[in-house]
């Protein structure tokens, strides 16, 4: 049984390496009642509408313009008013270009010529798609245009956020130690044994982490547990046992004590806060519009 909230393969569209898709083709059902687990690289590019997407239970505001950046693996939920190009592809189809999608940032609003370029990428795409996506050539074609859709995207202005003063070693072992971390929160939440898989001292992880994010090692371990936890009860029908356990809570008590603890409910009452529509943000309209029915922005 595949888990609500993900498509099954029968009834899933058809994922070629390099695909664009409209956003209503990614819920599994139109109003968006709970989050999507997310099980490829996408780029969302908003067309029309105002409200909100809730990226890993992070609100952000979109209206035309606004770009976001999921990866596989997030949950994903849109206002029902959003309407939004999706690019979509395989971990594959980036194999042997220098593109770093993790310098894509997450949340952005184009405007002006950054605005203008992005679009014309994204359409040129979506016609090459259409057109080559069966011919050799092509996929190469679309593979290019998609590591220069990237290359733009990271050399978007970012406003400077925590760490940004940051001594670049520092940088670097809290950068390790997340890849660690990814690699490792179900087997264990013991920084000690992150320190012995990165060969240096517990004290340098919570110093490079406090150093970047103003958290400690310990707390950036738990945070991406809760999360994962957070995501599955969202998602997916999975009993929450079965997540404790897949999570390394071999007894349920355990877990419900400590998902409240980080994420401040319980293990059932987080998911059942996340079977309802998602907030929407209206629009302010000016004195010069005319009135619309209800429901609409």
């Amino acid at each position: 049984m595949v888990p609500s909230g993900q498509l099954s393969p029968a009834t899933r569209p058809d994922l070629s390496e390099i695909d664009l898709i409209d956003l209503a083709d990614l819920a599994p059902e139109p109003a968006w009642r709970r989050p999507i687990l997310l099980d490829a690289d996408l780029l969302l590019l908003v067309t029309g509408g105002h409200g909100t997407a809730e990226l890993d239970f992070r609100l952000l505001p979109c209206r035309p313009g606004t770009l976001l950046r999921a990866a596989p693996g997030q949950v994903l939920r849109c206002a029902p008013d959003l309407d939004a190009t999706v690019v979509r592809w395989r971990h594959g189809a980036l194999r042997g270009m220098d593109v770093d999608t993790a310098a894509v940032p997450a949340h952005h609003q184009l405007t002006g010529e950054d605005e203008d370029a992005i679009i014309n990428e994204v359409s040129q795409l979506s016609v090459d798609v259409r057109q080559h996506r069966d011919d050799p050539a092509g996929r190469a074609l679309l593979r290019h245009q998609l590591a220069v859709l990237l290359l733009r995207l990271s050399l978007l202005p970012v406003p400077a956020g925590p760490g940004s003063g940051t001594h670049r070693a520092e940088v670097v072992t809290f950068r390790r130690l997340c890849r660690e971390i990814e690699r490792g929160y179900r087997h264990t939440r013991r920084v000690e044994d992150y320190a012995a898989q990165l060969g240096c001292s517990v004290r340098t992880l919570t110093r490079a982490c406090l150093a970047v994010t103003g958290r400690s090692a310990k707390q950036l371990v738990d945070e991406r547990v809760a999360l994962q936890a957070s995501r599955l009860l969202a998602a997916t029908d999975e009993p929450v046992a079965r997540i404790g356990r897949r999570l390394g809570f071999p007894e349920p008590t355990n877990f419900g004590r400590f998902f409240t603890r980080e994420v401040g409910m319980s293990p059932g009452a987080f998911r059942a806060a996340h079977t309802q529509p998602p907030p929407r943000i209206v629009r302010p309209r000016s004195p010069a519009e005319p009135t619309v029915g209800p429901g609409r922005a």
